[in-house]
């Protein structure tokens, strides 16, 4: 699916800093940079909570840990980085997940009053979270997250990491599930 090989190393290691899914020392760690506009992104997504359930079934809770890491496009849409902004102001109250899952079901929807809607529907402080949105009180992270991105030759996204190593395959549940189980040995 994507084409940009020219790395083939996660240079930014994960960390607790990290929006994650599991525990950093599982078996694989799939490391996920996307966005929230592009269908791709939002297909990947879905591909991996299919495969997370999958081999926690199979192997336990504990054998995938899956980070998300922010790689809007601003040169494809350009608002892309108003909803990474929105996720990272969720996040301040605790809803992260919520507020990314929310984004990836609504991907035709994100404009400002979607997302004070959404925040809304969340529970969130909605004066906080205008607030942090007005200010932009959360670029630098997503700015960080896409400068480690790039370091690690990702120019689209979405683009994916297993156990530090660029995947390359086929974007589909049996060859990406595959790929991780075979990285857990």
């Amino acid at each position: 699916m994507n084409d940009d090989r020219n790395h083939s190393s996660l240079l930014i290691p994960p960390s607790t800093q990290d929006w994650m899914q599991g525990v950093l020392n599982a078996k694989v760690v799939l490391v996920m940079y996307g966005d929230y506009q592009g269908s791709r992104s939002a297909d990947t997504y879905k591909l991996i909570k299919a495969i997370k359930q999958e081999l926690s079934a199979s192997f336990g809770q504990d054998y995938l840990c899956f980070i998300f890491r922010h790689f809007p496009q601003a040169q494809i849409h350009p608002h892309d980085q108003r909803p990474a902004q929105a996720a990272e102001a969720a996040a301040v109250q605790g809803h992260f997940w919520s507020m990314h899952d929310t984004l990836f079901a609504h991907q035709q929807r994100l404009e400002n009053g979607y997302l004070v809607e959404y925040a809304n529907d969340l529970g969130l402080d909605i004066p906080q979270f205008l607030k942090e949105l007005a200010k932009q009180v959360h670029v630098d992270r997503i700015r960080e997250d896409i400068e480690g991105g790039m370091q690690s030759g990702v120019t689209t996204a979405p683009a994916l990491f297993i156990n530090g190593n660029r995947y390359t395959g086929h974007w589909n549940m049996t060859e990406l599930m595959a790929a991780m189980i075979a990285a857990s040995h």
